[in-house]
């Protein structure tokens, strides 16, 4: 890999199958680009979590973090990965701007690791605007949806 290509998902991918096949339980991985890290779940349902960030952006993404949580209208992706605002290509978009969501209503998915996490209003609402396009590469934090 080169220093001016992103860490893609499938590169995350690939790492988190080497440590299912592995020995160990976790991988804390950090250079000078990115850090990530990937662990085995404990329990019985396995499972694998993931989380990474862009080296140097650190600061920016937390004084990002801090705006968007500032913001109670917005809702924010649960973890890093790509934002689709339909269930599969073609397909109409979970929401758009005049729906009414609640708590409970699923107005995205975000895609982590080939895994596809839903995203969940949290609240009530009425939804204003997108706020990032389809298939937009997100951070964990980052705000994807405005309600009124």
């Amino acid at each position: 890999m080169t220093d001016d290509l992103p860490l893609t998902h499938e590169d995350i991918a690939e790492i988190a199958a080497i440590l299912e096949q592995s020995g160990y339980r976790e991988l804390d991985l950090a250079t000078r680009r990115f850090r990530l890290r990937v662990a085995q779940g404990e329990g019985a349902d396995g499972g694998m979590t993931q989380e990474w960030q862009w080296a140097g952006a650190a600061g920016e993404a937390a004084a990002e973090a801090a705006t968007i949580q500032a913001d109670p209208q917005a809702i924010c992706s649960p973890l890093p990965g790509t934002f689709y605002h339909a269930p599969q290509p073609g397909a109409p978009p979970f929401v758009k701007p005049g729906d009414a969501v609640g708590p409970e209503t699923v107005v995205g998915i975000v895609e982590t690791m080939k895994l596809m996490n839903p995203v969940h209003a949290g609240r009530s609402g009425t939804v204003a605007e997108l706020l990032v396009p389809d298939g937009t590469l997100v951070a964990k934090g980052a705000a994807l949806i405005k309600l009124t």
